[in-house]
């Protein structure tokens, strides 16, 4: 097998012997031989740019129609023609979907499993990954300066972008003024598959620190069922106990999995 430094020179070649794919269909300086080398290795894997009419196509329909006129592999390919400019990247859209399901779920992917999937590197994986917090930060920031309470499903919206697709248990905390308006958003811990430990005399005296009034706790089951267990409610009922008396109002505690979440007042089990 051929060394990937003799095609690529050193500031491409990744500290694991392997080299920014990226890189691999862009433009090379003369090396003299080794030139020669790299287009002929061009030649035979790509002979011919067929996909660039397609690219064109695409960009056009999601012109004129917006993204309700592509697929979510089409959403997809059109991300990686800039991530991977000289590739056909349909293949690899399909790919990705039909591991993870959904765009979403391709957003959601830890980095190690998307390169799990031929033709994504570690440099695409992490540029998806910047994407999808790029999406995150866009969906807090729904939450900014705003009564929480009546904008409910931007929380479930966010929260559900941020922790639906974490591979182990996370327990988040909303805290609240007076208004019911966000004062911060931490995560307090990270566990197991299906567990994470919570400590009430912690939460509470988070929530003094920052002077909230109220607080939304919220974890994830990386399972997918957001069902409550008989532990998270036994837990939720704890800190509503601990942080009623110091005037500390827990508004709910939601769970969030893959295809949905549950409210545990909701459930009237707070």
């Amino acid at each position: 097998m051929q060394n990937p430094g003799d095609l690529f020179g050193p500031d491409e070649v990744l500290p694991d012997g392997s080299f920014d794919e990226r890189s691999f269909f862009a433009e090379q300086p003369t090396r003299g031989k080794n030139l020669a080398k790299a287009t002929s290795t061009r030649a035979t894997m790509q002979p011919e740019a067929h996909y660039l009419g397609h690219r064109e196509r695409l960009r056009n329909r999601f012109r004129d129609g917006g993204e309700t006129a592509l697929a979510d592999y089409e959403i997809l390919e059109l991300l990686l023609f800039r991530l991977i400019p000289r590739r056909d990247t349909k293949p690899i859209a399909k790919a990705l979907i039909a591991r993870f399901q959904t765009l979403a779920g391709v957003l959601g992917a830890q980095p190690a499993l998307l390169q799990e999937v031929k033709g994504v590197g570690e440099t695409v994986a992490l540029d998806l990954k910047l994407i999808a917090h790029v999406a995150q930060r866009m969906l807090k920031s729904e939450l900014r300066e705003k009564h929480v309470l009546s904008s409910w499903s931007s929380v479930i919206d966010y929260c559900h972008a941020a922790m639906a697709y974490e591979a182990t248990e996370q327990f988040r905390i909303l805290f609240l003024d007076k208004r019911n308006v966000l004062i911060a958003d931490e995560i307090q811990g990270r566990g197991t598959i299906d567990h994470t430990p919570v400590y009430p005399r912690e939460v509470v005296k988070r929530a003094l620190e920052l002077s909230a009034t109220a607080i939304i706790l919220v974890h994830n089951h990386p399972s997918g069922d957001p069902t409550p267990s008989r532990a998270d409610i036994d837990m939720t009922r704890t800190i509503v106990d601990t942080a009623k008396p110091l005037g500390i109002t827990v508004h709910d505690h939601i769970i969030i999995g893959k295809d949905g979440h549950a409210s545990l007042r909701g459930l009237r089990l707070i």
